[in-house]
């Protein structure tokens, strides 16, 4: 079956069961077994598995396509600058940028959120003035700010988090003041699945004229996302976790503010003239693309987009809410386990502990049963800390998942109580 197929089967033309059976065709590590088991992959929002579409694609590069870009006239390096300004206008248009231009290929959301702190919100920070996150953040998006105001002399705000593991919206608005030069907040929660009201934050931040980035790593692998919509300043994604290769990723920046920000790097690439007394510094988004790009990865991640895009995002945020709302209700199910974030619009992430069981141990348990899970804090020490324990144990869920492997988790869970008594 074609993915064209698989999208027709996803709106009723087909069982939605034999859609994500077929999709799951397309993903070589479905086929991968673990101690003699079938794989069950839920370690989703560390990193996604990849289609044969985006291996072909970067392996097609290597093979025919192999030169650098933007400095060649020869047939290859044609080629490949070619593959890599249409993967850009693929992301562009992926998140409905209004203009390639706003799309700054970088290794990944972290780099983008160091990007933007280190050559926007530093210029325009003094002693006293403050940046406003929430408790929700990655450490990805809160050591860069932390970084920033360290050297401006300056103060990082956190709005808390109520016991549901939501963000006080009223104490988010609170903080806003004229101290503050920079708001940052996570789409997506990684370590909850809580899914902020960013329009919200936007429109509050917007009202005060201060400018606004959104962690969107664990937002654009599984909801629609448009950045004109939005109307944020800046946007961070992956493209490992949307199915695309590892070591890329994308800023979005309105291009006026672009524009407006000096070098984060300097090197090749991101030059218009270079003299010993001067450089003259290329436009966005060349200027922040020092060096030669992960030109494969870029290839990759316009692949991933393709494919996402293909099966519609609509659809797959529709599954994963009926996959999410069935592993809830099971997890509930089983004596000891307590999910750690309830919030009231959550992606497709659980985070639990069980009993006094060491998530350490649940996960090496659930190794052995071929159930992949994440365990830790999932860079997340500050949640971890809001809710008391010294961290979870974490499904998260994407569209190739099924509800047999849910209940390969809950069997799995059964024998850690079996193991550990409960």
């Amino acid at each position: 079956m074609t993915t064209d197929a698989v999208a027709d089967a996803q709106i009723g033309r087909l069982p939605v069961a034999l859609a994500v059976e077929e999709i799951r065709r397309d993903f070589p590590a479905m086929e991968l077994k673990v101690y003699g088991k079938p794989l069950a992959y839920l370690d989703n929002a560390a990193t996604s598995q990849k289609p044969r579409s985006v291996i072909d694609a970067e392996a097609h590069w290597y093979l025919e396509s192999c030169a650098n870009v933007h400095r060649g006239v020869h047939a290859l390096s044609v080629r490949a600058t070619a593959a890599y300004e249409s993967a850009r206008q693929k992301v562009a248009s992926f998140v409905n940028a209004a203009s390639a231009r706003e799309i700054v290929f970088v290794k990944g959301t972290t780099d983008a959120v160091n990007l933007v702190a280190g050559s926007f919100a530093r210029g325009r920070l003094d002693p006293g003035d403050e940046i406003v996150i929430t408790g929700l953040e990655h450490h990805s998006n809160i050591v860069p700010w932390q970084l920033v105001c360290e050297d401006r002399g300056a103060k990082l705000r956190v709005a808390r988090l109520d016991d549901r593991g939501d963000v006080d919206m009223e104490e988010f608005a609170r903080l806003l003041s004229e101290r503050t030069k920079m708001v940052a907040v996570s789409h997506v929660s990684n370590a909850l699945g809580t899914i902020n009201p960013v329009e919200r934050m936007i429109e509050l931040a917007h009202e005060r004229d201060i400018p606004i980035l959104i962690d969107g790593a664990q937002a654009v692998p599984h909801k629609k996302v448009d950045v004109q919509a939005l109307g944020c300043d800046f946007y961070a994604f992956s493209s490992h976790k949307m199915f695309g290769p590892t070591g890329v990723g994308a800023l979005y920046g309105r291009h006026d503010l672009l524009a407006a920000m000096p070098p984060y790097q300097g090197g090749g690439e991101m030059i218009r003239t270079v003299s010993f007394e001067r450089t003259e510094y290329a436009e966005p988004p060349a200027r922040f693309e020092a060096g030669t790009p992960n030109i494969a990865g870029a290839v990759g991640f316009g692949a991933a987009v393709d494919y996402l895009e293909r099966i519609g995002l609509d659809r797959i945020e529709a599954y994963e809410d009926e996959l999410l709302a069935y592993a809830t209700a099971e997890l509930e199910a089983v004596p000891g386990v307590r999910l750690i974030g309830t919030a009231r619009r959550k992606a497709a992430v659980l985070s639990f502990v069980i009993g006094d069981v060491h998530a350490h141990d649940v996960g090496t348990i659930l190794d052995q049963e071929g159930v992949a899970i994440r365990t830790g804090h999932h860079c997340a020490q500050p949640v971890m800390q809001h809710f008391g324990v010294p961290a979870t144990s974490r499904a998260s869920l994407a569209f190739y998942n099924t509800r047999e492997e849910v209940d390969r988790l809950v069997v799995g869970l059964d024998k850690i109580r079996e193991v550990f008594g409960g």
